[in-house]
């Protein structure tokens, strides 16, 4: 994408109402508009990375079994009344009447409607297991939404449901969905620790959350901080293998992390005091193992082998995928602006001109821009007439990972310059080095 042809409204000051990071920098790169209290537009910059992330969540979902479909924002209440969330949920919901004044509801969650779809076409345990997910936009009408899209009203969010025969099968699912997020969350460069936590009005015994560490996180949280070295790495996994899940797990659960809602201070005093920790999270996602709560509830029953009719198993799992957008930020950044990581990154390189409209870089650019392109890669070129700090500027602020210097002095030297947006280390290299570096460092993040 050329720059010039470009809608990327930045802004030089912080806006006044952003109070923290994520919101701040999100808003001067052009990411997001605000349309009402807790509710944004995704201009084009913004919504690149959104659908970066959602990728890799189908693709991790899918990649451990799951099954992806997509059910309406809008949900009749008769649903949430069979199973007696209706009433108890709260403000939060929003509840509205459609013009044959039928009540309906904007869906915070979708565990009702999906059990429907279950019990609709499943009648057998010869179908199951089976887990449904999907990706769609939520409102929860909060108090005082704030802090931009770490606390919004409309939001995106995956939340995906297993149907198990058994509690044992189910906890396997639970256990699938730990990993694969785990899986998920590295792919974008975030250290999320699975912490014990409670259930809410989602219901169940069995929940963990996941959270980000930053000082801006909403809950603090207590943790052996042995936890955030832990990584998944390049391991295969077989997600079949029960043994194999079960193991990854308790790795990384077997170390005190928990939320303050759960937290036991006689367990945490146990923990050795150089690695006892106390600080804030960030919530980026939960899942959940709450039984038969509402197949019972709802009737979503199956015929076993020996003919006995038995509500499933169930489970739910979410994670905020336009949440992580702020959390990513609040995790990655310095005073300049953004620093994304490769795996969601809106363009993986930034190709800066220093002398526009000198037919020597004109040409090394538009080489460059179309070398890169070739390689499948998705480069941001910065063909305005503008001075070089404020294309530097714009790079820093909008904090793609890597940036290709292109000038008079370094073309005269057959050299351009690569620089790390993380480190700020720029290295000289030809434009063909250049091109083969960047295609080899995003080849290691798919």
């Amino acid at each position: 994408m050329r720059l010039s042809r470009y809608f990327l409204p930045v802004l030089k000051e912080n806006p006044a109402e952003a109070q923290i990071v994520s919101h701040r920098y999100m808003l001067r790169a052009g990411m997001i508009k605000q349309q009402a209290a807790g509710i944004y537009s995704w201009l084009p910059l913004g919504y690149k990375v959104l659908r970066r992330i959602e990728r890799i969540v189908h693709e991790e979902q899918q990649r451990a079994g799951h099954i992806p479909l997509l059910m309406p924002t809008l949900q009749p209440a008769d649903l949430w009344r069979e199973s007696g969330r209706y009433d108890a949920y709260g403000p939060e919901m929003l509840r509205l009447k459609d013009r044959h004044e039928r009540e309906m509801l904007y869906g915070p969650t979708n565990e009702e409607m999906v059990t429907d779809i279950f019990r609709t076409h499943v009648s057998s345990y010869k179908d199951l297991p089976l887990t449904l997910y999907h990706i769609q936009w939520k409102f929860r009408d909060e108090t005082r939404p704030r802090f931009g899209v770490m606390r919004g009203r409309e939001f995106l969010m995956k939340d995906g449901y297993n149907f198990d025969l058994t509690k044992e099968d189910a906890l396997h699912a639970y256990n699938r969905h730990m990993v694969s997020y785990l899986r998920t969350y590295e792919r974008m460069g975030l250290t999320a620790i699975p912490m014990r936590a409670a259930s809410g009005p989602i219901g169940g015994d069995n929940t963990h959350e996941f959270l980000v560490l930053a000082s801006t996180g909403e809950s603090e949280v207590f943790f052996d901080d042995r936890v955030t070295a832990l990584k998944l790495g390049n391991r295969e996994v077989d997600y079949d293998d029960r043994a194999e899940v079960l193991g990854i797990c308790e790795e990384f659960t077997s170390l005190y992390a928990r939320t303050d809602e759960t937290h036991d201070e006689a367990v945490f005093a146990a923990v050795p005091e150089a690695h006892r920790k106390v600080g804030r999270g960030i919530e980026v996602g939960q899942i959940f193992y709450f039984g038969t709560k509402y197949s019972e509830a709802m009737g979503a029953n199956v015929v076993t082998a020996d003919g006995a009719r038995v509500p499933v198993e169930m489970g739910s799992h979410g994670i905020g995928v336009s949440r992580l957008l702020g959390a990513i930020i609040e995790a990655s950044h310095d005073d300049k602006g953004i620093i994304w990581p490769e795996g969601v990154t809106p363009f993986h390189v930034g190709l800066v001109n220093l002398k526009q409209g000198d037919s020597g870089t004109d040409a090394a650019c538009e080489g460059l821009y179309k070398a890169l392109k070739a390689c499948g890669l998705d480069p941001l070129y910065d063909d305005r007439d503008e001075r070089a700090g404020a294309k530097f500027a714009t790079m820093d602020l909008i904090g793609l990972p890597w940036r290709i210097t292109v000038g008079p002095r370094g073309l005269d030297k057959g050299v351009v310059e690569l620089t790390s947006r993380r480190t700020g280390e720029s290295e000289e290299m030809s434009a063909a080095t250049a091109v083969e570096r960047i295609a080899a460092i995003y080849a290691a993040h798919p």
